[in-house]
């Protein structure tokens, strides 16, 4: 667990290796009171198997710092990782949220997934945020920024000194993240970046993901200024067009997450596992043919 001392805040960063996600605790100094960010629920794809140590290890840090939760949020319903969400918050007895698009992303992946019964009000989560929302950890104000382009649900949640815009931004060597899911938009994606850039230079902003490049250890975080001057892909006063070319060109080339299409059945529920079926086993299902090889392998 990594921490970070901010001006009103204090940050704990664990890391989840196998999916490269970051998840954070977001504390308020002057109460001990604190928010979940993204939490991780462990899954491996060979054996179908769900496990919790991520989130035992996030409760284990919260009980040993005495830190009181007072929510858990989603910042989108992610491709990468199931969430921890639901676990989390039926262990602590509190409130888990996202953004109000989510119903939209609801609406996409019910009609793959063909759930026909499926409700896409977003009623699994207990509150569903607006663009300008704020809420409260202790004495510590958090606002709601929507930042549309990876996804079409995907939110920011800030605070002075610092904003945590999960897969929005990668960090500055890697550049931004990809737009090509259903419902993104690599147009977004630049115009939700040019908002989070205008925040004050020392705003520090918390990624989602990192992974070991280069030979270089994992880092969770980056300055405004520093994304300004060295982000790979917006850095240097870069144009829309060059960045949705650019976007959209390196998008093409992708394969899927791994974990996209059992992940996101899972997270457009909040992070529930399907109902079990008469046997006793839940199932994920895997839309077969409706997406396309990426195109250096198609060819």
């Amino acid at each position: 667990m990594r921490r970070f001392e901010l001006n009103e805040i204090s940050v704990a960063a664990l890391w989840d290796e196998p999916t490269g996600s970051w998840q954070y605790i977001v504390i308020d100094r002057s109460t001990n009171h604190a928010a979940i960010i993204d939490p991780v629920l462990d899954f491996d794809p060979m054996s179908g198997a769900t496990a919790t140590r991520n989130a035992d290890a996030l409760l284990a840090f919260v009980k040993e710092q005495q830190v009181t939760v007072d929510w858990i949020l989603d910042t989108h319903p992610h491709a990468d990782h199931f969430s921890s969400a639901p676990y989390l918050a039926d262990a602590l007895g509190i409130p888990r949220a996202i953004g109000a698009n989510v119903v939209e992303v609801q609406k996409l992946w019910r009609d793959i997934y063909c759930l026909q019964d499926f409700p896409t009000d977003g009623s699994q989560w207990d509150r569903l945020f607006g663009d300008g929302d704020s809420f409260m950890i202790g004495e510590t104000e958090m606002r709601v920024l929507f930042s549309p382009g990876h996804t079409l649900a995907s939110i920011t949640y800030a605070t002075d000194g610092a904003a945590f815009v999960h897969d929005t931004l990668m960090m500055p060597d890697m550049g931004t993240s990809r737009a090509d899911f259903p419902g993104g938009s690599s147009l977004s994606l630049y115009r939700s970046i040019e908002r989070l850039l205008a925040l004050p230079d020392d705003t520090v902003l918390f990624v989602g993901h990192d992974y070991e490049k280069d030979d270089r250890d994992v880092q969770c975080c980056a300055t405004v200024a520093e994304h300004k001057a060295k982000n790979v892909h917006v850095g240097g006063d870069r144009s829309e067009v060059d960045f949705v070319k650019l976007r959209d060109t390196r998008d093409a080339t992708l394969p899927l997450p791994k974990l996209m299409l059992a992940a996101l059945q899972v997270n457009i529920r909040g992070g529930r596992l399907p109902d079990p079926e008469p046997c006793g086993r839940a199932f994920l299902k895997i839309p077969l043919n409706h997406f396309k090889p990426p195109e250096n392998e198609a060819k």
